[in-house]
Formats: C-alpha cells, sequence, structure tokens
C-alpha cells in the first residue's frame, strides 16, 4: 500500500496593517449620509458613521507560509490591535501545526481567547487566519476552496445590492435591492414619517416587482419596528434586517409574534455556533446573515450553516466578496448573496476590496459562476501597488508594547525594576 504522501506544517506567520488600500476614496454614500446606526440618538454622529468610529480599527492582512514555501493569505478588520493579538496569542497554535486541521485550531484559538473574547474583535481575528488557512489548503491542493467544502450545489450565484440607489441595482441586472433606514426612534413621529416617505419614494422608482429589502442596522427597538412595519405593509418591503440589538433575542420573537407573514432577519452582528444557537433554535428569523469575515472564519460559519440547515432557515453572508462566494456556491441552503455597493456614489460595481486584490471576481449583471471562481484557494492575487503599502506588523510589536506602555505611565523598566529588587534583596 502507497504511503501518504507527507502534507505541509505552517512555517510562518506575518500580518500587516492595510493603510491607504482597500476601499474607494472620498466620501461614500452608503457611509458619509443619513443611516439609522446605535449611535443616531445623538445629533453629532448621525451624519457618518466614520463619525463615532465604524473604521477606527482599520483593516489586516494576514500571510499563513507553508514548509514548501506556499502562502496562503486573507484580510478583515482590526489594524494594530489585531497584528497584537495574532503574534502575541494565536501564533503559538499555529507555527508547526497542520493546515488541514482547520477544526482543531479554531478550537484552540477560540478557548484560549475565551477569558476576553467570545465576540468581536478576538473572533474577527480568528475568522482573518481560518480564511487564510482555507486560501492555502486550495493553493496546496490547486482547488478552489468551494471544492474543498462540498463542491458546487449550484452553477450560479444570483446578487441582491445593498447601496442608496434601488434604482440603479435594478438597472445593474441586480434581482433586488436592500436600503438603510434613515432615521432612528429618537428622530420622533417626522423620523417616522420621513422613513415611509424615503420607502415609499424607492418602492415607486422601482415598481411593484422588484424586491426591497431595509437595514435597519441595530438601531430600532420593538415598538418602533412593529409600527413602521404596520405602516409600510403597503410596500410590499421583502425582509426587515437587523432591527434590533444583536442580545435582544427576546425582542426578535415580539416583533415576528406581531408580524408573523413578514419577514425579519439578522446576524451580521453575531458570533461562533454559541451565539448563532439560539437565533436559529427560536425560529424567530426567516433568514440568517452571518459575516464570515467576523464570526469565526469559514469553519464556524459551515457549523452554523448546518445548524441553521437542519431548520430549514436559509444562510445569506453578510458583504464579504469572494470569502462569502465559494460558501454560498457550494451549500444548499445559500439561495443567493449580498453585494455592497461601497463605490463614492452608490450606483456602480466596483471591487468590495478596492485596489488590494488584482483579480477580485464581481458580480456581473448581477450573478457569477461558478468557472468565476475556478483558482486555487480564494483565487485572489494582492496588487503589488497595494502591497507596497503594507505596514509589516513588526514596525509596530517592537519594541514590545509591554515596555512601552511600562514607560509610558512612569513605571520602570523590567530590567531597572530587576536590578532594584536585586539591589533591595542584597542590603
Amino acid at each position: 500500500m502507497a504511503a501518504v504522501r507527507q502534507f505541509p506544517t505552517i512555517k510562518a506567520i506575518r500580518s500587516y496593517v492595510i493603510d491607504g488600500v482597500g476601499s474607494a476614496a472620498g466620501p461614500r454614500r452608503l457611509i458619509d449620509t443619513d443611516i439609522s446606526t446605535p449611535c443616531s440618538i445623538w445629533d453629532q454622529y448621525k451624519k457618518s458613521r466614520t463619525s463615532w468610529g465604524i473604521n477606527v480599527l482599520g483593516s489586516f492582512l494576514v500571510e499563513v507560509e507553508a514548509s514548501d514555501g506556499t502562502v496562503g493569505f486573507a484580510t478583515g478588520f482590526g489594524g494594530p490591535p489585531a497584528c497584537w493579538i495574532v503574534h502575541k496569542h494565536f501564533e503559538r497554535f499555529l507555527i508547526g501545526a497542520d493546515p488541514r486541521n482547520t477544526n482543531l485550531l479554531f478550537e484552540q484559538m477560540y478557548r484560549a481567547s475565551m477569558f476576553y473574547g467570545r465576540k468581536g474583535l478576538p473572533i474577527a481575528i480568528i475568522s482573518v487566519i481560518d480564511l487564510a488557512l482555507w486560501d492555502l489548503l486550495g493553493k496546496l491542493r490547486n482547488e478552489p476552496v468551494y471544492r474543498l467544502i462540498g463542491g458546487a450545489a449550484r452553477e450560479r450565484i444570483n446578487f441582491y445590492c445593498t447601496g442608496p440607489e434601488p434604482a440603479a441595482a435594478k438597472a445593474m441586472g441586480f434581482w433586488g435591492a436592500k436600503v438603510p433606514l434613515p432615521y432612528c426612534p429618537a428622530d420622533g413621529h417626522e423620523g417616522l414619517r420621513k422613513n415611509i416617505a424615503f420607502l415609499r419614494k424607492h418602492r415607486e422608482s422601482v415598481g411593484p416587482d422588484f424586491p426591497i429589502m431595509v437595514d435597519c442596522y441595530m438601531s430600532l427597538n420593538v415598538p418602533y419596528t412593529i409600527e413602521i412595519a404596520k405602516k409600510c405593509e403597503d410596500l410590499d418591503i421583502n425582509w426587515w434586517e437587523e432591527c434590533l440589538t444583536p442580545d435582544d433575542t427576546d425582542g426578535f420573537k415580539q416583533i415576528k409574534q406581531a408580524h408573523p407573514t413578514l419577514k425579519f432577519t439578522t446576524g451580521e452582528h453575531e458570533y461562533s455556533r454559541y451565539g448563532f444557537r439560539k437565533l436559529i433554535e427560536d425560529r424567530t428569523l426567516d433568514i440568517i446573515q452571518p459575516d464570515v469575515m467576523w464570526l469565526g472564519g469559514l469553519t464556524e460559519l459551515l457549523k452554523v450553516s448546518a445548524m441553521a440547515a437542519a431548520y430549514d432557515i436559509p444562510v445569506v453572508p453578510h458583504a464579504s466578496g469572494p470569502y462569502s462566494y465559494h460558501f454560498v456556491i457550494s451549500q444548499p441552503n445559500t439561495p443567493f448573496q449580498e453585494y455592497l455597493a461601497n463605490s463614492p456614489d452608490g450606483k456602480s460595481v466596483l471591487p468590495v476590496f478596492g485596489d488590494l486584490f488584482l483579480d477580485e471576481p464581481i458580480p456581473t449583471r448581477g450573478y457569477l459562476t461558478a468557472a468565476d471562481l475556478d483558482k486555487p484557494g480564494f483565487g485572489l492575487t494582492i496588487n503589488p501597488v497595494a502591497r507596497s503599502k503594507l505596514i509589516p506588523s513588526q514596525y509596530l510589536l517592537t519594541p514590545p508594547p509591554a515596555n512601552v506602555l511600562q514607560t509610558a505611565t512612569g513605571l520602570p523598566e523590567p530590567e531597572a525594576a530587576a536590578g532594584s529588587k536585586a539591589a533591595a534583596s542584597s542590603s
């Protein structure tokens, strides 16, 4: 019997802060306009999401190099804090490991960070590492990632478009459009009236048969959601998304009880299979929308998807470009995908990751095919111009931040402290 070939192990982990690449330049209508957010209750934070810091962490990129020299990579949010956690905590589980052991590596990183993680930034960092591992595996096996996780469940991915102009989405060939709600409950009755007028204007612009969805971005409450959904029944809204804070799972029960025939979705800001378990078991959501770059990576998304499939709940990932596309085309319970129109005018189809990659697949006339994804790994090539602007993490981690913090707080350097202790013990 032939021996199983020795598989490459992980030799090195590198991380970079992404500075000045990966996004469109200048104002963007999807961010810099009236959009209801959790911070819209304060007037000074209404106009732009950047005013309250949606961009504060920045982006970073992780490279995972195998012992044969093959490199997998992925990007996500987290900036300098993410680089710190990659190298000062998670790297210990990765160096020398078999990259095929994605379940093991996820569990080790998740459990080791449980005391400060479970949700938010630490899990988002794990997500990027996990996606880099899958990219590496695809390249080592010379196959696209979707072939590694079940193959093609369909030959085509159909997209809806999230952006400020449903009429533009319709003209570009998308099957539907999702718009951000402009006003929050703090804007009172006038804001409610303006929200309804806003949605009515878009319904009239695309006609009765083009689906419109509404993104509420965690900014409403139960009574407001029930009221606006009631007053917009004649507009035939396809679904209401992320109406409540992610932790108000009981609230989703209440709005579904009030409107059993309307569709409600959430999940973009939920993390791990543990976070999604209750959302799925309660059967109060018509679609769940995890973000593969945030919830724990592809490894964890596959577990969440399997759990949702057992309840016949569709999984439609939030944004994330090719990282989502490979998942969607491989799973039976993923009927379509979101495209995020993050261009300056919100009316054109551009790469989700800006100029970071040379060859990011983007939907044409509202769809992509399996053939568009048939490259090793996630099929992405870093733009040399963008690479020249990446900031290697060693510039951030040297000198060690612990020493910098001690100096900044007026505490003695470790060497000085050790010398003082020795002098005290000898006296």
